[in-house]
């Protein structure tokens, strides 16, 4: 679902074009994440928030954005977009509104599902031995709604 969601949200809806800015709320997130990574396959500058350091710097060093910032540490957004496209075109704004779509859609979205007004199905299974069933499950419709599996650390 994180994949179908940052897909279509960002091909069909934001349309981007090479050399774009981008900007991506939430971007260590499920969807977030594979949003910028496709903007950077699209040849677009993308910039991500999310809310720690240690997420700042996987953003950075591990998915490819080119720059990252820590949204409880800013005050100013576009100050902060400002800098970190090293820009200082108030057009910027605008031309990642668009691309704002799909994290305003997923913020205007969670709140009514924890509120339980709209339903998010999962299936969660617990412990690696059960990974192969929980696999073949879902390639052959058994599960429902997003898979999550939780593997003990200890």
């Amino acid at each position: 679902m994180p994949g179908l969601t940052a897909y279509a949200g960002f091909y069909d809806v934001c349309s981007p074009e090479k050399g774009e800015y981008v900007f991506v709320s939430a971007a260590s997130g499920a969807v977030g994440q594979l949003v910028g990574q496709f903007a950077k396959l699209m040849g677009c500058f993308v910039v991500g928030t999310a809310g720690t350091r240690e997420k700042v710097e996987l953003l950075k060093n591990k998915l490819g954005f080119d720059e990252a910032f820590n949204y409880k540490e800013e005050l100013d957004l576009n100050g902060a977009l400002k800098r970190d496209t090293q820009s200082d075109d108030d057009g910027l704004q605008e031309s990642s509104n668009r691309r704002i779509f799909v994290a305003r859609l997923l913020d205007f979205i969670l709140p009514y599902i924890r509120e339980g007004t709209i339903k998010y199905v999962k299936d969660i299974v617990e412990g690696l031995e059960k990974c192969p069933a929980a696999l073949i499950g879902l390639f052959s419709g058994r599960k429902t709604g997003k898979l999550v599996v939780i593997v003990s650390r200890e």
